[in-house]
C-alpha cells in the first residue's frame, strides 16, 4: 500500500513535495535549528519527505524556529538572516510554487528582485536607461524593511489573491516563527517581520511592496520611472523640485504602512554629464553593487571621449572582493601546481566577472592585478628558485600566461598584469 495515496484534507500531493525538494536541494544552503545538513537529509529523504507531507496535508504542520545567522554588511554592521530547517524550506517551497504564478501576474514590470525571468542585470540596465532620460534620482533606503513588515497588512494582500485557507494558515505560521539567536535565546515575533533567508519571504516581501509602493507610485505620478529590486529602490524624476515632492510623498506613504525611510542613506542625486552641467553635492549613488556616476565614455559613433553618466563596479564591491582574496590566503594554498590553484579559484573569479563585468568590465583591472600579485606570492612560497627573486617570479607568471592564457578565468579577458 502506498501511504502517499492517503486521502487528506489539504490538496498537497507527493509530486508537489518532491518537486519542492529538488528546488531546495539545487539551491543548497546549510541546515537549521535541527542541525540536519543537506547530505543527512538526502540520505533519509523518503522518510523525512513523507513525514512533512503527512503533516502539511493534514493541517498539523507547525514550523520550527529559524536559526539566526549574522553576515557582515558593507557599512560595518551585520545583517541577520533567519535560516529555516531543510524540511521547512521544502514546505515553504511547496506553497511558494503554488501561489507564485498568480502573484506574478499582478506584479509591476519595474520590480526585478527574486522573480522568475528577472535579474539584477536587468534592473541595472533599467536604471542606466532611466538616468539617461531624466536628470534626477531618488536613492531610497527603507530602514529595516524585512524586520518591519506588518503581518496584518501583509495578510490582507495575501487574502486578496490567495483565498485558500490552508495557504493562509501556513503563511501565518511562518510569519509567527520565533528566531533562535546565537546565544540560544528564543525571540517571538510581535506582529511584524519576516526573516531574510526564508524561501517564501522574498515573495511575501514583493507582495507587500507591490501595494505599499509600486502600485501606489504608478497611480500617484505616472511621469515617475522607478526600478525596484527587493527593498532597493531607485526613482527617477524630471527636476529637483519634482524629486523633493516625490520623496516627501513616498516617505508619508511608507509611514502609513509601518515603514520608514533611512534618513542618512536616502538621498536625491543629480545625474551630471556633458549635457547636464549643474553643480550639486550628490552626483553618485550605488545600486546592486554598482556605482552610478559621471564617467569618461567613448562614443560609439566617432570614438571621441565625452562625460557620460553610467555604472561600474562600486568601490565597496571591489573592497569585498579584495577582502575575500585576503581570507582565501592564496599564498598558502597547498596545491602542487598552478593548475590546482586555478581550479580552486576559478569558480569565484567566474562569478565576479559574470556579475561585475556586465558593465565596464575594465573597472575590474585593479581587483585582478591584486589576484595576479597573490599568484606570484604563491609561486615564491611554493618554489625555492623564486624565493630570493621577485623578478624571476614575475617572469614565471608571464610565461605561464603566454602558454596557458585560459588557465585562470580572468586571463581570458586580458587581465594579465
Amino acid at each position: 500500500m502506498n501511504l502517499w495515496n492517503e486521502t487528506k484534507s489539504i490538496p498537497i500531493s507527493h509530486s508537489m513535495i518532491t518537486n519542492a525538494y529538488k528546488k531546495v536541494k539545487a539551491n543548497k544552503g546549510s541546515g537549521g535549528v535541527d542541525q540536519i545538513s543537506m547530505e543527512q537529509f538526502d540520505a533519509n529523504r523518503s522518510k523525512l519527505l513523507y513525514k512533512l507531507w503527512n503533516r502539511m496535508a493534514s493541517g498539523s504542520y507547525f514550523p520550527p524556529p529559524v536559526k539566526e545567522v549574522e553576515i557582515p554588511k558593507k557599512d560595518g554592521n551585520v545583517r541577520k538572516l533567519g535560516i529555516p530547517t531543510i524540511s521547512d524550506r521544502v514546505g515553504q517551497m511547496v506553497v511558494k510554487m503554488y501561489i507564485e504564478p498568480r502573484l506574478e501576474k499582478i506584479f509591476s514590470k519595474n520590480s526585478y528582485g527574486y522573480r522568475p525571468q528577472k535579474n539584477a542585470h536587468q534592473a541595472l540596465e533599467s536604471v542606466r536607461k532611466n538616468c539617461w532620460k531624466t536628470d534626477w534620482v531618488i536613492d531610497l533606503d527603507i530602514k529595516g524593511f524585512f524586520d518591519n513588515i506588518k503581518h496584518n497588512r501583509l495578510m490582507l494582500a495575501v487574502e486578496k489573491h490567495v483565498p485558500e485557507k490552508w495557504v493562509q494558515l501556513y503563511i501565518k505560521r511562518w510569519l509567527a516563527m520565533p528566531v533562535l539567536t546565537k546565544s540560544g535565546k528564543l525571540i517571538k515575533k510581535q506582529g511584524k517581520g519576516t526573516p531574510q533567508g526564508g524561501v517564501i519571504s522574498p515573495l511575501l516581501a514583493n507582495l507587500f511592496l507591490h501595494y505599499a509602493l509600486d502600485k501606489w507610485l504608478e497611480n500617484f505620478d505616472s511621469t515617475v520611472h522607478f526600478t525596484r529590486y527587493a527593498d532597493d529602490v531607485i526613482v527617477h524624476c524630471k527636476n529637483e523640485v519634482h524629486a523633493k515632492r516625490i520623496l516627501k510623498a513616498i516617505g508619508l506613504r511608507l509611514n502609513s504602512v509601518g515603514l520608514e525611510l533611512h534618513p542618512q542613506k536616502t538621498k536625491i542625486v543629480y545625474c551630471r554629464d556633458y549635457r547636464r552641467k549643474g553643480k550639486y553635492p550628490n552626483i553618485k549613488f550605488d545600486f546592486l553593487g554598482y556605482s552610478f556616476q559621471p564617467r569618461t565614455t567613448k562614443s560609439k559613433r566617432n570614438n571621441k571621449l565625452f562625460l557620460g553618466f553610467d555604472c561600474a563596479i562600486s568601490i565597496s564591491s571591489k573592497k569585498r572582493i579584495a577582502d575575500k582574496l585576503e581570507t582565501l590566503k592564496v599564498k598558502k594554498l597547498s596545491y602542487k601546481s598552478i593548475v590546482g590553484v586555478a581550479q580552486h579559484l576559478n569558480p569565484l573569479i567566474r562569478g565576479w566577472i559574470r556579475y561585475y563585468g556586465k558593465f565596464r568590465i575594465s573597472e575590474l583591472h585593479r581587483v585582478f592585478r591584486l589576484l595576479n600579485q597573490r599568484l606570484i606570492r604563491w609561486a615564491r612560497q611554493r618554489y625555492k628558485r623564486y624565493k630570493t627573486s621577485i623578478k624571476r617570479a614575475y617572469k614565471w607568471l608571464k610565461t605561464v600566461q603566454e602558454q596557458y592564457s585560459t588557465l585562470f578565468y580572468h586571463w581570458q579577458f586580458g587581465f594579465l598584469d
